[in-house]
């Protein structure tokens, strides 16, 4: 089970003063992509029952300013959907592999990551800027994570981490996320270690 524990204001108002002194180095601190990706298979299946989460979000869409405000709005959904969920394999809710679905109290990686983006989004922020990503773990396993793409850089929220990390700071291996286009769309991620996954193993 995963525990997660709440930050500090003062925390987080420091992290965010240090991102907003840091200037051009955050600003640098974005995701290398490339060009477009496979759509991994429990999306799709997502999309075809959801159509209206999957649609064009943006033509030429910017990365949202990133305020003390969306900080600790950032830092608040991660901590109460991290805590609020209960960890279980799409195997042990659904009996198979692969069902993406906002979490009813029970959910996996994606799953936490379809609420995150959805109280997100209910709290102002472009959906477009809100972008699920699937990443190797250092164990060699898949995962899904939500990546806030802001004008200080790309941050990550997990629900195997409870702190809101640059995604350089974090340990995993980043191999493609939606397009900030299109939610229907994925495109590929260059962070130097190029592997392609068709979809997110449900061990978490």
């Amino acid at each position: 089970m995963v525990t997660t524990k709440r930050v500090p204001l003062l925390a987080v108002a420091a992290v965010l003063l240090a991102s907003l002194t840091g200037g051009a180095e955050a600003a640098s601190d974005v995701m290398p992509i490339g060009g477009r990706a496979t759509q991994p298979v429990g999306h799709y299946e997502f999309c075809q029952r959801q159509p209206a989460e999957c649609s064009r979000t943006a033509f030429n869409a910017a990365p949202v300013e990133l305020t003390r405000a969306l900080w600790a709005t950032l830092i608040e959904v991660n901590n109460a959907v991290n805590g609020s969920v209960v960890p279980r394999t799409d195997m042990e809710l659904w009996g198979i592999e692969e069902h993406w679905s906002y979490p009813d109290l029970y959910g996996d990686c994606e799953d936490y990551v379809l609420e995150k983006r959805r109280l997100l989004m209910e709290a102002g922020v472009p959906a477009a800027n809100l972008l699920i990503t699937v990443v190797r773990q250092p164990n060699g396993d898949g995962h899904a994570v939500l990546t806030v793409a802001t004008d200080m850089g790309d941050f990550i929220l997990d629900n195997l981490e409870p702190r809101v990390l640059a995604w350089s700071e974090t340990d995993y291996q980043y191999l493609k996320r939606q397009s900030p286009r299109h939610a229907g769309q994925w495109i590929s991620i260059h962070d130097g270690r190029a592997v392609a996954v068709g979809s997110v193993s449900s061990n978490r």
